[in-house]
């Protein structure tokens, strides 16, 4: 009962700290906001935050709280504290999708569409692949989702190739590296709905997911057809990471952070580590969003600042397993 309190505590606590992230990112930025700037209706300031504000720090929790719950799955799924999304190619290709739209298509919704139509292609790919060749315990979604990185890798630098040095490759270069700027609230609707209709399809089958973190044999003497299962589980999460990834770029190491940090804190991996490795994913999206654009005169790539974080944590994690052991 003790403990079941201070999992409810520590969830509690965890969702102000990433509200007060949320509302605090609404005022950081080269323009200057205030509270009673937009209460009192100041048509400069409330154009700033509507198409602006708003829409990075929605990105930034919902964004954050979908790579956390996306890394989890991905880990008790496959039974590998270093699983992630792009473990079946998503990254690289919303990568190439997006480098396609950048030299092809015009306008920032088209690269969004384009990313989206990448990340979604190499994970049915992938998917579909390992339908053919699954062997146990996920290992053929793994191979497949390596032989498809690969050929996501080859299309993005041919289309790296064919890009303008001066303009095209460097925004390219820079979808890369991560970042919030120029979300709109105009154009993420479509991909916020979808997410938020993923990630609770993930929380319903969270029994199904901690079925699959045990071995292939077990669940089928319990009657689950385990390929299909993680099939469909995998799909839903990765439709949901996409939904992200095309729209902010590739953030590093928060699908790998959170879920390790939930359950460093709650000591287990049951429903309530789940939700906490979004919260910690969505405060780590949020402040890395809030430092990229407050630390220098110029806005930085959000993955800069994760990076900084996670490099060192796995390190951590690894000198305190090899202690353990």
């Amino acid at each position: 009962m003790e403990s079941n309190n201070k999992i409810k505590f520590t969830l509690i606590v965890g969702t102000v700290i990433l509200t007060v992230l949320t509302i605090f990112s609404f005022f950081v930025g080269r323009y200057p906001l205030t509270l009673s700037g937009i209460i009192s209706g100041d048509s400069r300031q409330w154009q700033v935050f509507v198409t602006l504000r708003a829409s990075r720090g929605i990105v930034g929790c919902i964004g954050g709280f979908v790579l956390g719950v996306a890394g989890f799955v991905f880990q008790t799924v496959f039974r590998n504290p270093l699983a992630s999304p792009d473990i079946i190619g998503v990254s690289s290709g919303a990568s190439a999708g997006a480098a396609f739209g950048i030299l092809f298509l015009s306008g920032s919704m088209a690269v969004t569409a384009s990313a989206f139509a990448g990340a979604l292609g190499s994970v049915v790919l992938a998917l579909m692949l390992a339908s053919l060749t699954a062997g146990q315990d996920g290992r053929g979604i793994v191979l497949a989702g390596i032989a498809v990185h690969s050929l996501a890798q080859t299309t993005l630098i041919f289309l790296k190739l064919l890009a303008d040095p001066e303009k095209q490759l460097a925004s390219i270069e820079y979808w890369i590296m991560g970042s919030l700027n120029g979300i709109s609230l105009y154009t993420i609707k479509g991909n916020v709905i979808l997410c938020i209709l993923c990630i609770s399809a993930l929380f319903l089958l969270y029994r199904q997911i901690m079925m699959l973190s045990l071995h292939d044999d077990e669940g089928r003497m319990l009657g689950v057809h385990t390929q299909h299962l993680r099939l469909l589980i995998l799909l839903i999460a990765t439709l949901a990471t996409s939904g992200i990834i095309s729209m902010t770029g590739l953030i590093s190491f928060i699908s790998l952070l959170a879920p390790h940090g939930a359950r460093l804190i709650i000591k287990n991996n049951r429903l309530s580590t789940m939700f906490l490795s979004g919260i910690i994913g969505g405060c780590l999206l949020t402040l890395g969003d809030i430092l990229a654009r407050s630390v220098a005169s110029t806005e930085l790539p959000v993955s800069i600042f994760t990076s900084l974080v996670g490099a060192p944590f796995l390190i951590y994690l690894c000198v305190r397993r090899n202690r353990e052991s």
